[in-house]
């Protein structure tokens, strides 16, 4: 007969040993360089997204303006975010060492603002600055060491991949098994909480409960997934490193569940003025009014592969969690009640660390450019800009769907490049 105290059938009793956190071999990128070198050509971009693939961005046409530009793409983007901040540490040692380069500047958009930031904070502060009791998850010791890069980009980052996550996850949802029906008074689609296809004005009160129970279910889903965690470092789990996780109405795609995206009252301006490029390259100082148009009417919690977010135990504490407080929520111009010092997945909280030289752009026709506002007003760098470009959507390209009038926002991506341009070259900031 087998004794059973005495075999158990877990990973540590068989001598299985395997790594959460696991050092890439390699990570792929694309080099732009210029034909002819120039005074900038010294310094070299490194552009990466957390989960996207950049090898041919828009932004490698850099280059043409004299930079050496690095555009490169993490290996699996399922791995836990440590493992992919651990690929930016190569891309950027194999971008420092290339002829001709002297200064790194790191270039951020959207989610790989979240990569990025986290990076540099890391790299300049420790594995300290990713390991204190506040944090959801402590990094994992490898990140100790890393070169710090010379400067910072954020070009229209959101409020990080933690926060996307909250603010897309489906407070309608009753039992994470599914197998209970959603709360219909929760539920951002029911027409009769202020739903309609051709956007929608929720009322305040229907607004406050959404976002109550939206900042609650997100810290029940941390407190159960940390205890999953404390079985796996007791190895009381059949799997070593991590576990499967599935989170119902929790992908941050199609603008699900956002009430700002159908909403447009909401996020809609920024709290001050700052300067705002238009087309023909003139700026002015003003309150940065957004002009995007209602998103997403339908909605995709009983999706799994649309709605859900499908990750594992570990890099949802790591890449995905954030702690929300008494209050949170958001208004036209404010976003409260975030614990932006849990994570370490959040440009927000990562700049407070940041001491670099940072620009921060926004773009007024982006789904979450006043975020841009809340980096910069948290960064700790002496030398910060912010400034936004009329017109630009989320991808830098004119929103010619919102234009009054043919023409009206000109060639945005050209107008961010040459102003991105001035800044790099200016005088001391890279250059002697």
């Amino acid at each position: 007969m087998i004794d059973e105290k005495k075999y158990k059938d877990t990973p540590a009793d068989w001598g299985v040993r395997c790594e959460f956190c696991p050092i890439p071999g390699f990570v792929r990128g694309a080099l732009y360089e210029p034909l002819i070198p120039n005074e900038k050509s010294h310094i070299g971009i490194l552009m990466m997204h957390s989960h996207s693939d950049y090898l041919t961005h828009d932004v490698c046409e850099m280059a043409r303006l004299g930079y050496r530009v690095l555009c490169a793409k993490v290996s699996d983007p399922n791995q836990i975010l440590d493992r992919r901040i651990l690929e930016v540490k190569a891309a950027l040692c194999a971008l420092r060492e290339h002829p001709g380069v002297e200064k790194v500047v790191l270039w951020g958009h959207s989610g790989g603002a979240t990569l990025l930031s986290a990076y540099q904070k890391i790299a300049e502060n420790g594995v300290s600055s990713c390991q204190g009791p506040e944090k959801i998850h402590k990094c994992c010791d490898a990140l100790s060491g890393m070169p710090a890069a010379d400067g910072i980009m954020l070009i229209d980052a959101n409020w990080g991949n933690a926060v996307m996550t909250l603010l897309s996850m489906d407070p309608a949802v009753t039992d994470e098994n599914g197998s209970k029906p959603l709360d219909s008074s929760l539920n951002l689609f029911n027409p009769q909480n202020g739903f309609t296809l051709e956007g929608s004005s929720f009322d305040p009160a229907f607004t406050a409960r959404f976002q109550k129970a939206q900042g609650e279910r997100m810290n029940r889903l941390i407190e159960a997934a940390r205890t999953r965690s404390e079985r796996l470092e007791k190895g009381e789990s059949f799997f070593c490193d991590d576990e499967p996780l599935v989170i119902i109405g929790a992908a941050q795609g199609f603008m699900n569940n956002k009430l700002f995206a159908q909403d447009t009252r909401l996020l809609s301006h920024t709290k001050k003025a700052w300067p705002l490029i238009h087309a023909d390259g003139s700026i002015t100082e003003e309150i940065i009014y957004s002009i995007r148009k209602p998103a997403n009417n339908e909605s995709f919690t009983h999706s799994l592969y649309e709605g859900a977010l499908c990750t594992t135990v570990r890099n949802f504490l790591a890449e995905y969690a954030v702690r929300t407080l008494p209050g949170y929520g958001y208004d036209a111009d404010s976003m409260k009640g975030i614990d932006w010092s849990s994570t370490y997945s959040t440009p927000v909280g990562n700049m407070e660390d940041i001491k670099v030289p940072a620009l921060i752009m926004g773009m007024t026709a982006g789904w979450e450019y006043i975020a841009s506002e809340s980096i910069y007003e948290h960064s700790g760098s002496r030398d910060k800009q912010l400034a936004f470009v009329e017109g630009a959507d989320h991808l830098y390209r004119s929103a010619v769907e919102c234009e009054s009038y043919p023409g009206q926002y000109g060639d945005t991506f050209h107008t961010l490049l040459s102003y991105v341009d001035r800044w790099l070259s200016a005088p001391g900031r890279f250059s002697e």
